[in-house]
């Protein structure tokens, strides 16, 4: 599948560099400034998740975040998420590792769920333009949907 991917990738570089090719150069440079600036934080929560896998007993992230944890575990994933600014590209290749290493499916969807819709490192700067109590309400809505996502997965995933 991932070659089909590759493949569609290069077809659609090939014609974009048809039609216009320095649009094509000007856009090719842009993507790689962009893969450069993303590379120093991706690496850096690889190395912490690396880290924290090799040191951290399996036995320890199966106790905190495992599906024995229940709702102890999605709290703390929840917790974990909403203050953690990790993008997304990074957030799915870690929680797949956490997974793999004893951590619960409903935990990994909430933490991933809090990830991506609750900000508390950027609340101040949302409530700039929206003030506080919309700013609190909503990240407040996407705290509490969030459990609502890890039991969703959970159902569909645990049989």
């Amino acid at each position: 599948m991932i070659m089909v991917l590759y493949g569609i990738a290069l077809v659609l570089l090939a014609a974009s560099a048809l039609f216009d090719r320095q649009k094509t150069k000007k856009a090719l440079k842009k993507g790689w400034k962009s893969f450069v600036n993303i590379l120093p934080p991706f690496f850096a929560v690889l190395l912490l998740v690396s880290f924290s896998v090799a040191f951290l007993p399996e036995r320890f992230i199966a106790a905190a975040l495992g599906s024995e944890s229940g709702l102890f575990g999605q709290v703390l994933a929840s917790l974990l998420g909403s203050v953690t600014l990790i993008p997304g590209f990074i957030a799915f290749p870690m929680a797949k590792l956490l997974l793999e290493n004893g951590a619960g499916v409903a935990q990994m969807a909430v933490f991933i769920s809090t990830l991506m819709m609750v900000g508390v490192a950027t609340a101040p700067l949302e409530a700039q333009y929206f003030g506080w109590k919309v700013t609190l309400l909503r990240n407040g809505m996407a705290y509490f949907y969030s459990f609502l996502v890890g039991y969703a997965v959970w159902l569909a995933v645990v049989p």
